[in-house]
């Protein structure tokens, strides 16, 4: 059984930064693409970023030059670097893993299109 872990986050003043760890436990798929997604108060659940097995990270354009995914295949672990936060960032951040066919694969934008999701973890961002 598949299980992921969120930790990290909290909450900063904004222009400040944090950030989120995840890790994947019984796991066994290699090649799958690991990714984060968040969901405000009220809003739907959106994607942030995401890597794949390769190492191609995409991101949302409004966190694009401000954060930074990265991964340790042999551990299961991904990290969400979250940098110069506003509040417009603060919400449930939640990690994700699938399976998307290949090691080049694009991960999907969709949550719908994910399978595995960690319990999530608050970002919370004052002005």
């Amino acid at each position: 059984q598949v299980h992921l872990v969120e930790s990290g986050g909290g909450s900063v003043q904004a222009g400040g930064s944090l950030s989120v760890s995840c890790v994947a436990s019984g796991w066994t798929t290699r090649g799958g693409a690991m990714g984060w997604f968040r969901q405000g108060p009220g809003k739907e659940r959106e994607f942030v970023a995401a890597i794949n097995w390769a190492g191609t990270t995409y991101y949302r354009d409004s966190v694009e030059g401000r954060f930074a995914i990265s991964r340790d295949n042999a551990k299961n672990i991904v990290d969400l670097q979250m940098n110069n936060l506003q509040p417009e960032d603060a919400a449930v951040y939640y990690c994700t893993a699938h399976y998307f066919g290949s090691q080049r694969a694009r991960p999907s934008r969709s949550p719908e299109a994910w399978r595995y999701w960690g319990q999530g973890t608050q970002v919370t961002v004052s002005s």
